[in-house]
């Protein structure tokens, strides 16, 4: 096991270029089975969690071939049914929360999926029921074993398209469903769609492919059943939750950043909340610059009561940048309550930005008053363990600006979302050092 020993306090400065975007990444990785042509994906970010969704389509049977970084060819000719079947494949898919997206294009392709109950990061209770209600709508039945903690899905004769209203608008589920109702018969129309740019950038590739998909960037899509997809070329975005942490980085480092491809019009929110925070952001074409800021200070709303960031679905503020929200406004001039709406654990870490001295009162698992002093109370070092992707980012941004040394553990976690990041902000002045930990 490794960690990363932080020395905070160094100013970054140059420009960034954002990974692919992780999320997205996941999902047409997971499209590749739906077709026994070659697909090129480019810009696909090379991190725990896609190399190991990668490892799991060539054990499935996907010849894969990297043509240079980050960019791959997959061609699905067939699929080895027997390691689908095998508790190599369960004890594969278990580790990778992301692998429960093979379950609609295998049910599409296989007309059965098999898929343990997936890992990932321990942030609360993250629900499948959205998933296979909305697959049920299309024809499929769905068995659970709870003893081994394994889903089965399968479906008898051909998938039929369906009217489905989804009790949540989740963003794996719309995918899944996605995935699974490109060859159902007839018309498959789903309301309560989630519309993040992941889904559409889905879309988009499966249209490409050959596939009739209506509505792409609402939450009211008609998909019309074909018979087969052909390969294609398709391009993975900016990671946008890269690019808020680069914005958080900047802005709690007191650096000057350019981040580049950010795609400022696509970003939805993020921008404007970060803005409400007090950061003095410079938006232009396909990049945005982040101006060294001594002191940023928290709007209040109109009336003057203290701001409220909360998490939403898109265009909303997605939950994936609250923790690192959270970290910025710690050193902000101003209050704000931080609202976690989705995930009952995901504030937990906040014990420790109180232990590196930052002013913040847990009111419940979903939401914290965070009492910034700009800056008159810098953070310092301590140790810490990262429990998920993002609050292990939020750690890192905290220690890079604290006074000290801090030392952050399980940096699995970072690693499973964030491509070389020590090796990147050490390239822009950080001081980030990753230590192999002999220490069982």
């Amino acid at each position: 096991m490794e960690y990363f020993e932080v020395e905070g306090g160094h100013k970054l400065s140059g420009e960034i270029q954002p990974q692919g975007a992780k999320n997205e990444a996941l999902q047409v990785l997971s499209a590749v089975l739906l077709t026994e042509e070659p697909v090129i994906i480019e810009n696909v970010p090379e991190i725990l969690d896609v190399l190991r969704l990668i490892e799991i389509l060539k054990k499935l049977g996907v010849e894969i071939q990297k043509i240079q970084e980050g960019k791959y060819s997959f061609q699905a000719s067939h699929i080895n049914e027997k390691y689908l079947n095998s508790e190599e494949y369960l004890k594969d898919a278990t580790a990778l929360r992301g692998s429960i997206m093979l379950v609609g294009a295998l049910l599409s392709r296989l007309g059965y999926a098999i898929m343990p109950k997936p890992g990932g990061d321990k942030i609360g209770r993250r629900r499948l029921d959205t998933h296979f209600l909305g697959l049920q709508k299309l024809s499929a039945s769905f068995v659970y074993d709870s003893a081994n903690q394994i889903y089965k899905v399968f479906v008898d004769g051909n998938l039929k398209g369906s009217y489905i209203l989804l009790d949540e608008a989740s963003v794996t589920g719309t995918a899944n469903v996605i995935l699974a109702s490109v060859f159902a018969k007839g018309i498959t129309t789903i309301f309560n769609a989630a519309c993040e740019p992941y889904v559409q950038q889905l879309c988009r590739m499966l249209v490409a492919m050959g596939a009739k998909i209506e509505g792409i960037g609402s939450n009211l899509l008609h998909i019309t059943g074909v018979s087969r997809l052909n390969g294609t070329y398709h391009k993975i975005q900016s990671d946008m939750i890269e690019i808020g942490s680069f914005i958080a980085m900047a802005a709690m480092t007191q650096s000057h950043l350019t981040i580049l491809n950010a795609c400022p019009d696509e970003l939805g929110i993020i921008p404007l909340t970060f803005q409400r925070l007090g950061l003095n952001l410079q938006l232009e074409k396909d990049k945005i610059i982040v101006p060294e800021q001594d002191i940023y200070e928290i709007e209040t709303f109109i009336d003057g009561s203290i701001l409220t960031i909360s998490d939403h679905t898109w265009p909303g503020f997605t939950p994936d940048l609250i923790s690192v929200a959270l970290v910025v406004a710690t050193q902000a001039k101003g209050n704000v309550l931080i609202h976690q709406k989705m995930f009952e654990s995901r504030l937990f870490f906040v014990d420790k930005l109180i232990e590196m001295g930052a002013q913040i009162i847990l009111c419940d698992p979903h939401r914290a008053t965070v009492i910034g002093l700009g800056r008159t109370h810098p953070l310092r070092g301590i140790s810490m363990t990262s429990p998920d992707i993002r609050a292990g980012v939020a750690m890192l941004i905290a220690a890079m600006s604290a006074q000290g040394i801090s030392k952050i553990f399980n940096i699995e976690q970072i690693d499973r979302g964030y491509m070389k990041i020590d090796e990147r902000l050490n390239a822009l002045g950080a001081k980030i050092h990753r230590v192999k930990n002999v220490h069982k």
